[in-house]
């Protein structure tokens, strides 16, 4: 089953479960809203049902699911030869449907029970016992790396950084021949 509605100077084909995207209606979220602007109203293999211009009494029943806004469009004005231009930009309020009803005689649909949530469980806090051997993990490696360094380091030291410093007189011979 889909429905044809107009809100917002726009129409929109929308079945149950649809989510779709209007010019701003009023509503927070989670609140029921209904469209009562109904063009056409079609069910399978029946003809569709069209209004002249809307159908008496149809309504579709849509929940809010979020306010927004759309992008960003930029209006920039300009008088050419007279050093004119303004920019401005604009962003019209949205708003976030999802549809869960459609009815030809305007009855709202029943609400589907949610879940309640067990207040009898509560979160367990994680053992400290796990916590301890992840931390003796992590130090480990940063001995082995630090044991490496150490390592590194007597052998860059022992290593002549320079020829001068090294031969002396060696690296004076070389440029003297």
């Amino acid at each position: 089953m889909y429905a044809v509605i107009r809100t917002g100077g726009k129409q929109y084909r929308v079945a149950e479960n649809d989510r779709i995207v209007v010019e701003r209606l009023a509503g927070e979220p989670g609140d029921t809203l209904a469209i009562e602007d109904v063009l056409m109203i079609a069910d399978g293999e029946a003809p569709p049902v069209v209004g002249a211009p809307v159908i008496e009494k149809a309504a579709v029943f849509a929940e809010v699911v979020e306010q927004t806004r759309s992008g960003k469009i930029l209006v920039f004005k300009k008088k050419r030869r007279k050093n004119y231009r303004r920019t401005k930009g604009h962003r019209q309020d949205q708003t976030v449907l999802r549809i869960t009803g459609i009815s030809a005689t305007g009855e709202k649909p029943k609400a589907k029970a949610k879940p309640k949530p067990n207040a009898e469980k509560a979160p367990e806090p994680a053992p400290e016992a796990e916590t301890e051997p992840k931390v003796a993990e992590q130090a480990a490696p940063a001995a082995e790396l630090a044991a490496e360094a150490a390592q590194a380091e007597p052998a860059a030291e022992t290593a002549p950084a320079d020829d001068k410093t090294a031969g002396g007189k060696a690296a004076d011979d070389k440029t003297k021949e």
